[in-house]
This record gives structure tokens, C-alpha cells and sequence, in this order.
């Protein structure tokens, strides 16, 4: 019999992709709405304690392990910004345009333009598991001073990988998953529940 993991989150193309890495491992991925759980506050300065909270979050309504992503685009340049707020980094509402419109701002006349995307996944057994499993991963590129490609999302169209002479957005979407900063985390996590089943 699977065993059930809680994905917190109500994102549907995260919900399905995770569900596909871990079905290997017997694991069978539901979305947090499933359980008719709200959204958790993401109070926290560091993607690691937001990753956790979340995860923490829907284990304790849902009653089953849950895993937990938190991740976002650094920007040494900009003393780590956007990171925990490459969301909202323009204010609410959330625009993946406006934060780019930002971003391309503060970066004027900036001359070192590198920048990571940073993944956390964390994973709990329950709602007060002492030991979770945390795994991250990084994507290093550098900015663009406008944006190119139509795929992807969030910062993806100014995010700039020269060894590849494409932005994220101009990757092919099964390309950049298998790249990008979340997909190294994943395979941590993988490595990790092949080692140290739930």
C-alpha cells in the first residue's frame, strides 16, 4: 500500500510533478486542499523556517507526513534580495511583471549581475517531527536587463544561463526541470527517502 504524503501547497503543476518523482518510492502525493487545509503564514526571514512552517502546517491538519517547498531568487548585488519576498517583491498583489519591472530597476547601472534561484524542501513524519528531512538546491545565473522567452514564470524571463545562451524562460519547460534549483532539492529528498523510508 502507498504510502500518503501531504504536498503544501495548492499549486497543481507542483502537486503533479512531485507526485510523478516520488511514485517510484510508493509514495502517493496529495494536495493539501484535499484536506481542506488553508494556507500557512510565511512569517519567517529564512526559506528554511518558511519551508518547514508550511510543511509543519499541513501535517498538523491533515494528520499524515508532509512535504514543503520555499524558494526564491538571490541577488548578491542586492544583499540577497528578493529572496523570502520574490513573491510579493513589489507588494501585493503578487505580479510576476512588477517584480520583474522592479527588479530590472534596482539592477541599473549594476555591473555584477549574478544571481541563484535557492530551493528548501522540507519533509515531516507529523506536526512536531524533531528530525525533518531538509534538502536544498541552487540554480546560478545572472540578470538581464529585460526580459526574453515565453516559458516559465516569476523571475524565470530575466534569470540569464550563459552556458546555455538562454534565459529560464526560453528553456524547454522539461529542460528546466530538470536544471533548476527545486529539481536539485528534489533529488536530495529522493536520495534521502531511498536511505530513510517514511
Amino acid at each position: 500500500m502507498a504510502t500518503r504524503l501531504v504536498l503544501a501547497s495548492n499549486n497543481a503543476k507542483k502537486a503533479a510533478e512531485m507526485a510523478a518523482l516520488l511514485a517510484p518510492l510508493g509514495i502517493e502525493v496529495l494536495p493539501q486542499s484535499a484536506f481542506g487545509v488553508p494556507e500557512a503564514e510565511e512569517p519567517h526571514a529564512t526559506f528554511v523556517e518558511n519551508a518547514l512552517a508550511k510543511a509543519r502546517h499541513a501535517a498538523a491538519h491533515s494528520g499524515l507526513p508532509a512535504v514543503a517547498d520555499d524558494s526564491g531568487l538571490c541577488v548578491p548585488a542586492l544583499g540577497g534580495e528578493p529572496g523570502v519576498h520574490s513573491a510579493r517583491f513589489a507588494g501585493e498583489p503578487k505580479s510576476d511583471a512588477r517584480n520583474n519591472a522592479l527588479l530590472v530597476e534596482r539592477m541599473a547601472g549594476v555591473a555584477a549581475r549574478d544571481a541563484f534561484f535557492y530551493s528548501v524542501v522540507a519533509l515531516v513524519r507529523s506536526p512536531t517531527d524533531p528530525r525533518p528531512l531538509v534538502c536544498d538546491g541552487e540554480w546560478h545565473g545572472v540578470l538581464l536587463d529585460a526580459p526574453r522567452g515565453e516559458h516559465g514564470f516569476g523571475y524565470d524571463p530575466l534569470f540569464y544561463l550563459p552556458e546555455l545562451e538562454q534565459t529560464a524562460a526560453e528553456l524547454d519547460p522539461p529542460l528546466k526541470n530538470t536544471l533548476s534549483h527545486r529539481a536539485a532539492a528534489m533529488r536530495h529528498l529522493l536520495d534521502r527517502l531511498a536511505r530513510s523510508p517514511l
